[in-house]
């Protein structure tokens, strides 16, 4: 299917909106009205700089509260309605949108509105114009996709169809499957967009709230399969109101959006798919994806755990004392790089001092292990992800790289040696003149926290689902000192990887950290504590809250104390951990998890960003540190 996106998704002039599109790879564009009112270009002009561009101009809207008026408002709407199409003319675009009425409409009747719109119909053909009548989520009247196309049956005119727009469908929470009744030459227009799981007002929500299909909670696989099956044949355009999106950059804003329409036409190309071998099997013709116009692309490839994860800094020496105060070993000097490995089990710490004059320790990459990477990196190229390429000399493993939103480097391997102490990524042998690095305590990395802007957030869900297949439970937030922080875990279904996207408050440096797995937690703690590691400091009266939630006898209390350990229960099991100072913008958790506990202690979050709080600012130790 063609891809379309509405103007009013994006950032900046309705010029610098077409280029974006173009630039992105989108087919058409939806002209939102306030865009060419505010612009000073001519419609002609428009139309020619689309026309360069390789754009169609797919749909002008929205034309509003138009039916269910009573006579007299009637003639004035068609008034409006004949000026705006000479403005479709002067465009070229033949298709306007006609939303149900919210405002002027006084008669509540199919056969007042079917009759309105016959009459609109006739005047729309007389400019070559079709009308797309769309049921508002927030209609005075008419609110339901399925009482619109009842409508517009009535008006019995071939210039009158419907607009399905998945927002305003799942909002209201009515079942898409009806939209398989409508013929698909009566569907004139497809909007689409995703939406968090919001209790709100379905105006607020619309207007401010939606998000690209992917980023949200609703199933728009399944809601486009039932467009396939109906026979629609046309554009699948984005319409997503945002206040976030209309701030960040227009180009990125637009490739963004792209990646996220490449994702939903594979993911319901699938669903056909298995729908058709369900019906095969059941003795049913079989289906197929031939024939509905969607592109599937390469098989999402879920990584099995992760090689490495990278700090880079100009100087990486402190990073350095932490991993040897916390057991790592060191492992070796890159041959030809000024890249050295420490690790212990299967957590690999990778640090690298190139290229990175004037930075301070940072995440600066993941390295995760895939099943074939070939197939991996085809997926990411086909959703447009920026590539990390990185220099390699002979006899070097060349790992496929992509840029995540935030900046962090995701490279995919599939290749691993064996090794007197098990498997381990082919490129570890590149890495000499260092020690094994043994099975100590610390037996690998259980998961990640990485912070990015307040403008990535919902980017970056969409790369880590769309490219690596994560799933994406729901969003918290912690209270920290300076505001609120919000956190997205991403995490493969097995649990195997974790990673946690943080947003701090606006203008707040927000550590990350790298959990590293550990068999026995207290022993890491006291021996790190022997070497010289002062973990991040805990209050007495988080160790007093502890007795009231969890009854902990004082044997406990006071072990917990001595080592600054945190801790937190749940019905399968324990979660005990403690944190390291942060060096740069990053620190270290250490976690033991027992029986089936499987979240993040997220009470404890609260504690973790005051106490780092205080040692930024140079507060004082409890006494006896």
């Amino acid at each position: 299917m063609r891809r379309s996106i509405a103007t009013v998704c994006l950032s900046g002039s309705l010029e610098d909106k077409l280029y974006a599109c173009a630039d992105a790879g989108f087919d058409g564009v939806e002209i939102f009205e306030q865009d060419l009112v505010v612009s000073d270009r001519s419609p002609e002009e428009i139309r020619a700089l689309a026309d360069r561009l390789g754009l169609s101009l797919d749909l002008y809207q929205p034309f509003r509260d138009f039916e269910g008026v009573t006579p007299e408002l009637l003639e004035e709407n068609l008034r409006r309605a004949r000026e705006r199409f000479e403005t479709m003319r002067r465009l070229g675009v033949d298709t306007v949108l006609v939303c149900s009425n919210v405002a002027t409409a006084t008669v509540d009747s199919d056969q007042v509105s079917a009759e309105q719109l016959r009459r609109l119909g006739d005047l729309a053909a007389s400019y070559g114009v079709r009308v797309a009548f769309e049921a508002l989520a927030w209609g005075r009247y008419l609110d339901d996709y399925r009482r619109s196309w009842r409508i517009a049956e009535l008006a019995d005119h071939e210039a009158v169809g419907v607009c399905l727009d998945s927002f305003h469908i799942l909002s209201r929470g009515h079942d898409p499957a009806a939209i398989e009744d409508i013929p698909g030459d009566k569907i004139f227009f497809v909007q689409l967009a995703d939406a968090p799981g919001l209790t709100m007002d379905v105006l607020s929500w619309s207007r401010h709230h939606r998000l690209f299909p992917g980023e949200g909670v609703w199933d728009l696989g399944r809601f486009v399969t039932h467009l396939a099956r109906a026979g629609y044949t046309g554009p699948l355009s984005l319409e997503v109101f945002n206040d976030v999106f209309r701030q960040t950059d227009t180009f990125r804003t637009a490739q963004h959006a792209l990646r996220s329409l490449v994702w939903l036409e594979d993911r319901a190309a699938r669903l056909l798919a298995d729908d058709g071998a369900v019906r095969h099997a059941a003795g049913s013709a079989a289906g197929s994806t031939h024939g509905s116009g969607l592109e599937r692309i390469a098989d999402v490839d879920v990584p099995t755990g992760y090689d490495y994860v990278e700090i880079k800094a100009e100087d990486t020496s402190d990073v350095e004392v932490l991993l040897d105060q916390l057991g790592l070993a060191f492992r070796g000097q890159h041959r030809t790089k000024p890249v050295r490995l420490w690790s212990s089990g299967d957590a690999r710490i990778v640090l690298n001092e190139q290229h990175a004059r004037e930075q301070e320790p940072h995440l600066a990459g993941i390295g995760f292990g895939v099943a074939d990477a070939s197939e991996a990196s085809d997926r990411a190229r086909a959703l447009a992800v920026r590539p990390a390429p990185r220099r390699t000399q002979a006899g070097e493993l060349d790992l496929a790289g992509f840029v995540a939103p935030s900046g962090l480097e995701v490279f995919l391997n599939d290749r691993r040696t064996e090794t007197p102490g098990g498997q381990e990524p082919a490129w570890a042998a590149e890495f000499d003149r260092g020690r094994p690095g043994g099975g100590g305590e610390i037996t690998g990395i259980d998961h990640l926290n990485v912070s990015h802007g307040w403008d990535a957030h919902d980017e970056a869900v969409l790369f880590y689902t769309s490219v690596l297949g994560l799933e994406k439970p729901s969003v918290t937030e912690a209270a920290g000192p300076q505001g609120l922080v919000r956190s997205q875990v991403m995490r493969s279904a097995s649990g195997a990887v974790r990673v946690s996207l943080n947003v701090a408050p606006v203008g707040v440096s927000h550590p990350e950290h790298i959990a590293l797995a550990c068999t026995d937690v207290v022993e890491v703690a006291r021996r790190a504590r022997d070497r010289g590691l002062r973990p991040v400091p805990v209050p007495d009266n988080y160790y007093d809250d502890l007795r009231a939630r969890f009854g902990l006898d004082e044997a406990t209390l006071s072990l917990l104390r001595e080592h600054q350990l945190m801790y937190d229960r749940s019905a399968a099991g324990e979660f005990w951990h403690f944190y390291t100072p942060r060096v740069g913008r990053v620190c270290f958790e250490v976690v033991q998890r027992t029986g089936g506990y499987d979240v993040y202690a997220g009470d404890n979050t609260p504690v973790l960003l005051a106490a780092q709080d205080r040692l930024d600012r140079g507060g004082a130790r409890p006494s006896g540190w």
